[in-house]
């Protein structure tokens, strides 16, 4: 126990990798580190005694009476301080946003909440205003128009899109019970208290009570996938007494029992209530809950009474809040704007004060008469009033459509996300999915990626590979003789009648040596297999399916199977097994069930010849300490342990021991009065097992592999290798987690691994150090070693501090003020300690190479991502496949889900989605890349463009008495961001390139500049404006200088106004699009028709607007007639135009050239290498090698399931068939039909 007193874990538990510190739901709200706490020993007698009388009350204030609508109505809430309505959710969700009738309300209330459009509202506004405004309402009213409205269209596609799959949802079937007849009714329609029945592989439409089932005693096997992503199946219990009195309609309909139970809440694991029914009271728990989400198997009729509908359920509740998520760059796009909108004021003002002195000075009456407007105006008003005008005339320094063209940008690379086949997993037929359109850029600039490990990383499908027996290893490629051979052939089970042809095996000589028996040890190794489990057996379509409580336990019963001893049937006292084709049966005199502590599982069995026999499984370390003395095979098989470790193989060792009747009858006698003890009856029962469990014989060990999912290995090298840091945080028991971190090479044997309680001594030694907050850890690991981090939950709450929160007490002693003020700061000092410690631990945490959480919670792993967030401020990304992922999935700066193998909770809550986690390093090394770099160059050329523009109107103030009088016709500057420089932009913000896919694939360290923020940022960002400012005095005063003493062809000077416009902004279009081409890097015929066809559109629409037929039909609209027919003929303007572009253009080709060539970056490099790097890239023939590591450390991994197995199930009775004998059917195991599906 720490010294300071915080910990609410004892040393055992802290060192025990296989609890699971609290319920996730216990966390909620309940980690408070600041809460009171209550040291006064009086003050916990005082509340002892209300505390259990009130417990029970305050649990259950939830009711549900059965058939019976009107009792719900006494029950209602009271919403926004006056309107009432029934405290029971319907059963109908509702994830949309709008309807017919608020979508333009709500859709504008939405958008002008953003800054740059109710500032545009408020230009227009101000260009109402005849003696402000020197620009015409439209100039401002039709980009404005276009941004709301491609906005409103794009929202609307989205909320359509979740209307679909809410209806889609909502009006699914299921069998209601009305007027005594089940009735088949929508999802939607149904309330809490409805009496349901759900058949075979129907999805569970709410939280309901198990009734009753067509199955003996009423069990319900579910599969949970959608909840804790995990496909082996739970089974569920009803009450005996409603499975022998709710069989039927007529039975069902006359039930009115009364339920009690808890509040809605996020629990998945727990649940509280009674039910009342015929004066008797029955407690209720969490095994006859079925929750929505999950599925019906292998039970053909289940009814229900329905507990939570809806929002009510637990998986709703599960899912937590979404938080709207922001990329880093929408973050500094902001600062910029706010930036950009402080210069114009600062623009505005100082060309207002301008105005004033030149109204003063120069402007008067008397001076420049000409010029009197007939008001008698004072300087300092006229200067107010150019104020404003100027805040209009350069309004477009803030872009109106930057915003807009950012959402099409990325809804174009989400777009190109979903049509990209090499993310594509065609074996579950599910596309790569982007969920979100808002983050796409932040995918290339991921610092740390945080993943779940079952279903995630690996397929969590168990495959038997190798074994020892007798201190032989079997599994390598060997013949029939036993020669190990390079000929790859898969074993020939079809001799086997009971084979299911899916198991891949090579080693021909181990079924040779059971069929011969030659070596009787090998027979009893498979016996051992199909007898030692408590896997469950029924019959499906004339076949037999396995139900495991692991996939462990599946993969070694369908292995015996294979190899000749096929586990038939069982009853509560007997299992029958096939030997070679010969039917046994043994009696079971004591089934020893696993848990986590005992890290094995053993069975006592009579065989027919009237011998007792004890055989056991389990981790090599729990059964080699119980080993006889005389055990010949120890040290061979320990060898052949290692030799599985090394190949990243999940090892568990099988022993045996011969036990006398007079022996057993002994021992029967203590294990019976154990059974039946009521003070802690686990404990009882452990100590009794340990007296069998001693002085057993090895028989040897099997290699099981936990499939990893194709590419994991190499997707993390990868991403490693682009400086990427990966986490796994996982609910799996340590040795699993370990195993998998060696399998998928995210941990090697030159790391040097630190479990929990190191890291814990450490951090207790730097407490001592008075680090402040501020104060980052360097060099606390050797400068030598490898550091790697392997944690538990257990251990994780101990470093950071975190606890549960005392449960509130009724009475309280009252303080004193002094003692307040004492816990005050007690509370002050404890926060404080506990974020220096959790700074230290993210600090120490990211020193390492590879981090491993196991045994956490949904909880933990949401806090472990925020605290990097909070610390490190890193962009984070979050990967899972099931509802325990949906925490960290929400938490990261990016959720990625993993479709298509363990239900859809995860995808639902994720940014992005796809069906294998190798698509991952495609994702961010390709996809994110490309969008981070192609909006980097987006923003910075719009800004570019946008200053070039607006600043010649800052220039041309200066010759024209800064009158706030425009430089261009009003309407080129409408229609500038609109069509005349939006298309190349937007073009290369979707397509650009700067290498191919392959390329970047194989340089991963190209995604390092996006990391570190290097292509945009505010150094960028001046840069950007300092080139927009420099373009603009050249467009402004070359022309300029050129109109000064110039005669025309025809003997005229062009030198008007008009012309002069016509010349500038000519000259602007032409540099900005011809800038653009030489920002683009993968030119395509799109590329080329964006930029010439919005330099030809910009003369089209120009000659248009200045011809003199719409001058005749809105002359006040369109002054401009004549003006570019005007002044495009006279050759030197032309050549006035190219000057200008030139003197763009040509510093920039320069500047760039010295750069590449001088100061090349990685990506030139690869850029000038390219057609030897894609030769080098060409497919090359060969094998690639097995993965192999190259030194022996073993890890046991004895993962059957988390919790207690069968075993208790199978003694009490309850699930087993009574029915007549059945001829025999062929076998069938739901793990190798998986497993086979994967082989092929």
């Amino acid at each position: 126990m720490s010294t300071d007193g915080l910990s609410s874990f004892s040393e055992d538990e802290r060192g025990d990798d296989d609890v699971v510190p609290y319920s996730d739901d216990e966390t909620d709200n309940e980690l408070d580190s600041s809460t009171e706490r209550l040291d006064d020993i009086e003050q916990s007698q005082i509340n002892e005694q209300s505390d259990d009388q009130r417990q029970a009350k305050n649990e259950c204030t939830w009711k549900v009476k059965a058939n019976d609508k009107n009792f719900y109505g006494q029950f209602t809430v009271t919403k926004y301080g006056c309107y009432k309505t029934s405290k029971y959710s319907g059963n109908a969700i509702r994830t949309y946003k709008y309807n017919l009738i608020t979508f333009l309300p709500l859709n504008l209330m939405e958008q002008f909440k953003r800054a740059a459009n109710a500032y545009f509202l408020a230009l227009l506004i101000l260009q109402a205003i005849p003696q402000i405004s020197t620009l015409a309402w439209y100039t401002t009213f039709v980009p404005l128009l276009v941004v709301l409205g491609i906005t409103a269209i794009k929202d609307l596609v989205d909320d359509i899109a979740r209307h679909k799959m809410d209806n889609i949802i909502n009006n699914r079937l299921c069998d209601v019970l009305q007027d005594g007849r089940f009735k088949s009714s929508k999802w939607k329609n149904i309330k809490v208290g409805d009496i349901v029945r759900l058949k075979r592989d129907d999805f569970i439409p709410a939280d309901i009570l198990l009734l009753s089932s067509s199955e003996p005693n009423s069990l319900c096997y579910v599969e949970t996938a959608e909840l804790d992503g995990e496909t082996n199946l739970k089974f569920k219990m009803s009450l005996e007494v409603t499975d022998k009195l709710l069989k039927t309609e007529k039975e069902l309909e006359t039930f009115d029992g009364l339920i009690d139970c808890e509040e809605p809440n996020n629990r998945l694991d727990k649940f509280v209530g009674t039910m009342y029914w015929r004066n008797q009271s029955y407690p209720l728990d969490a095994n006859s809950i079925l929750l929505r989400g999950c599925t019906v198997r292998n039970t053909e009729t289940t009814h229900g009474i329905v507990i939570f509908a809806g929002a009510d359920t637990k998986i709703m509740r599960n899912g937590g809040k979404t938080s709207f998520k922001r990329t880093k760059i929408d973050q500094l796009m902001n600062y910029m704007v706010y930036m950009i909108f402080m210069l114009l004021i600062l623009a505005s003002t100082g060309l207002a004060i301008g105005h004033t002195f030149w109204q003063s000075e120069i402007g008067n009456f008397s001076r420049s008469w000409y010029l009197d407007d007939g008001e008698d105006d004072p300087p300092t008003y006229r200067g107010f009033i150019a104020f404003w005008g100027y805040i209009i005339v350069m309004n477009t320094m803030v872009p109106i459509s930057l915003y807009v063209s950012v959402e099409v940008i990325r809804m174009g690379q989400s777009y190109l996300i979903n049509w990209d086949l090499q993310m594509y997993y065609a074996e579950k037929d599910t596309p790569a999915k982007a969920r979100t359109t808002t983050l796409t850029e932040q995918l290339g600039q991921i610092e740390y990626i945080f993943s779940d490990k079952t279903g995630t990383l690996t397929q969590n499908i168990m495959a038997f590979k190798k074994c020892s027996i007798n201190g032989t290893s079997y599994g390598h490629l060997c013949n029939a003789a036993g020669d190990k051979t390079d000929k790859v052939e898969l074993v020939d089970f079809s001799w086997n009648s009971y084979a299911d042809g899916n198991l891949i095996f090579y080693d021909h000589y181990l079924p040779q040596i059971i069929r011969s028996g030659k070596d009787p040890s090998t027979g009893e190794f498979f016996k051992l297999l199909a007898l030692c489990h408590t896997v469950m057996v029924e019959e499906n379509d004339g076949q037999i399916v396995y139900q495991a409580a692991s996939p462990d336990e599946g993969a070694l019963v369908t292995a015996a199977r294979n190899f000749g001893y096929a586990f038939l049937s069982r009853t509560q006292n007997a299992i029958t097994i096939s030997e070679l084709g010969i039917k046994r049966t043994y009696e079971v005199l004591a089934l020893l069930d696993f848990n986590s502590d005992r890290k094995r599982m053993s069975i006592i069995l009579r065989d027919p010849e009237g011998k007792i026999k004890l055989y056991c499984k389990g981790a090599d370390t729990m059964i080699y300490e119980r080993l006889h003395p005389n055990n010949p095979i120890k040290d061979s098989t320990d060898e052949d342990l290692k030799e599985f470790a090394d190949e990243t193989l999940r090892t568990l060792c099988l022993s045996y021991k011969d036990i006398s009747e007079g022996e057993f009858t002994k021992w029967n006698i203590r294990f019976q009065a154990a059974s039946v003890s009521t003070g802690n009856r686990d404990a009882a029962l452990d100590k009794v097992y340990e007296e069998i469990e001693k002085n057993l014989m090895l028989l040897g060990a099997t290699a099981i592999e936990d499939r990893l999912q194709d590419g994991v290995p190499e997707t993390i090298a990868t991403l490693k290798k682009g400086d990427i840091k990966i986490w796994v945080l996982t609910g799996d028991k340590k040795e699993t987690a370990e195993n998998i971190g060696f399998s998928c090479q995210l941990l090697t044997n030159e790391m040097t691994l630190y479990d929990g309680e190191e890291i814990n001594t450490m951090l207790t030694k730097m407490q001592g150090t008075n680090l402040t907050p501020k104060e980052p850890i360097q060099n606390i690991f050797k400068s030598d070693e490898n550091p790697a981090m392997i944690i538990t939950g257990s251990w994780l709450n101990e470093i950071l501090k975190e606890k549960k929160r005392r449960k509130k007490k009724w009475f309280k002693r009252p303080k004193t003020e002094t003692e307040k003020k004492m816990q005050m700061e007690k509370n002050q000092m404890n926060e404080a300690a506990k974020e220096i410690r959790q700074k230290d631990f993210v600090d120490l945490a990211c020193q390492c190479s590879a981090v491993v959480c196991c045994r956490v919670t949904p909880k933990q792993k949401a806090m472990v991502v925020s605290l990097v967030k909070k610390y490190k401020k890193a962009i984070t990304l979050a990967i899972g496949d099931g509802a325990n992922d949906v925490n960290m999935i929400k938490t990261a700066h990016i959720g990625v889900g993993i479709s298509g193998q363990e239900g859809m909770q995860a995808v639902m809550s994720s940014d992005y989605a796809f069906g294998q986690f190798r698509f991952l390093q495609r994702l961010l090394l390709v996809h994110g890349r490309w969008s981070y770099i192609r909006m980097c160059k987006f923003l910075k050329y719009f800004f570019y463009k946008n200053f070039a523009f607006t600043l010649v109107h800052f220039w041309y103030s200066f010759f024209n008495g800064f009158s706030a009088q425009t430089a261009y016709e009003n309407w080129f500057i409408t229609l500038y961001n609109v069509l005349y420089t939006s298309l190349p932009v937007l073009v290369v913000g979707v397509l650009d390139q700067d290498v191919t896919d392959k390329l970047s694939l194989r340089f991963p360290k190209l995604y390092i500049p996006g990391q570190k923020g290097s292509y945009f940022n505010f150094t960028k960002f001046f840069l950007s404006l300092f080139h927009g400012i420099i373009v603009s005095m050249i467009i402004f005063f070359v022309p300029y200088g050129a109109f000064l003493q110039t005669m025309g062809q025809d003997g005229e000077a062009p030198t008007d106004y008009q012309s002069f416009a016509v010349t500038t902004a000519s000259s602007l279009i032409i540099a900005v699009n011809f800038q653009i081409a030489l920002d683009t890097s993968y030119w395509t015929f799109v590329n080329a028709f964006s930029v010439l066809g919005s330099i030809v559109l910009y003369f089209a629409i120009m000659f248009d607007l200045h011809s003199a037929g719409i001058h005749i039909l809105f002359p006040s609209g369109f002054t401009f007639t004549g003006a570019a027919p005007n002044a495009l003929r006279q050759p030197y303007l032309w050549l006035t135009i190219i000057l200008t572009v030139a003197i763009c253009l040509l510093p920039v080709v320069a500047i760039r050239f010295m750069s590449r060539v001088m100061s090349p970056s990685e990506t030139d490099k690869i850029q000038m290498n390219r057609k030897k790097y894609e030769i080098e890239l060409l497919p090359k023939p060969g094998r690639p090698s097995a993965f192999r590591r190259t030194a022996s450390v073993r890890r046991s991994a004895y993962a059957f399931s988390h919790q207690r197995g069968y075993a208790d199930l199978i003694s009490s009775g309850r699930s087993i068939h009574k029915k007549g004998q059945r001829s025999r059917p062929r076998i069938r195991s739901q793990t190798d039909e998986t497993a086979g599906a994967n082989a092929s």
